[in-house]
């Protein structure tokens, strides 16, 4: 079965063609981060109009990408929420016209279970597992009996870690998309110079607004702009205590449940230190 897939839940406008479930033959995207750039995070509203503006261009490319004319696609999968409201609108009504067309079934795909689904494309897990999702809207921890069978363990009650990671880089003015460059700069500093707060130990719920302020106060006590040894310095510290509490809860949660298999999904799962981190404690304690 050929399926066509859409995303366009925040700032990035996505599609792939998918054949028999996990053959993936063409996943173009097409990314806003120079447009929010300017603005140290995602504008919703520019947002969706951009998604309107490369919706068709996208889906066109992705299917010329995998040799697939538009009359073979079977089936089409969008992205139903949580998201942009905006955003999403823009994917849902594309994918809903073009069903309504072709005369093929469309299914809605909540956007977390998205991303835990990804996995199977590359390494199937075997189930049960945890999964973390971590992104720049989400941090949520389920456990995942099934596909389909879900049970949420634990969620942000603020910001998301990659919400954090964005404001601490236009705290620090360093730059846009904030992951991507803390994580760079985090490279060349010490993970130990500043003692971040590590909130809500012993939950699974996570806090990182707390976090947000504490960099936010060390900011206000410098006598002086930090020079670029200082912000290296910042920045290992801040990610090291964004890394730490998601490694820990991913596991508290992951013994708690007799597990020792887990998937770390989402935008922030490209970080390079919760990646080690996460691998080092999964081989020491699981």
């Amino acid at each position: 079965m050929l399926v066509l897939g859409i995303e366009s839940s925040c700032d990035e406008t996505a599609a792939a063609v998918v054949r028999d479930v996990r053959e993936l033959m063409s996943n173009v995207i097409a990314s806003q981060i120079d447009v929010h750039r300017l603005y140290g995070g995602v504008v919703p509203e520019i947002a969706s109009r951009k998604h309107i503006e490369a919706v068709l261009p996208v889906i066109v490319e992705a299917l010329d990408l995998a040799g697939t004319p538009l009359n073979r696609i079977e089936g089409i999968a969008v992205t139903r929420g949580p998201g942009l409201v905006g955003s999403l609108l823009v994917g849902l009504s594309v994918a809903k016209s073009m069903a309504f067309a072709l005369g093929i079934p469309y299914v809605g795909v909540h956007h977390l279970e998205g991303h835990i689904a990804a996995i199977f494309l590359d390494r199937p897990p075997a189930f049960p597992f945890v999964a973390l999702v971590v992104s720049g809207g989400h941090t949520n921890i389920y456990f995942v009996e099934r596909f389909g069978r879900f049970r949420l363990l634990g969620q942000t009650r603020d910001d998301a870690a990659g919400e954090a990671f964005d404001k601490a880089a236009k705290l620090l003015d360093i730059g846009f998309p904030g992951g991507l460059v803390v994580d760079r700069l985090a490279k060349q500093g010490d993970r130990r110079a500043i003692a971040f707060p590590r909130p809500m130990k012993g939950s699974l719920d996570f806090s990182f607004s707390g976090l947000k302020t504490a960099l936010l106060t060390h900011l206000k006590k410098c006598s002086q702009k930090p020079d670029d040894a200082a912000l290296a310095d910042i920045a290992a510290s801040f990610q090291e205590a964004i890394c730490d509490v998601l490694v820990d809860k991913t596991l508290q949660a992951a013994s708690e449940h007799g597990v020792n298999r887990v998937v770390v999904c989402g935008g922030v799962a490209a970080n390079s230190r919760l990646r080690r981190c996460m691998r080092e404690r999964l081989a020491r304690d699981l």
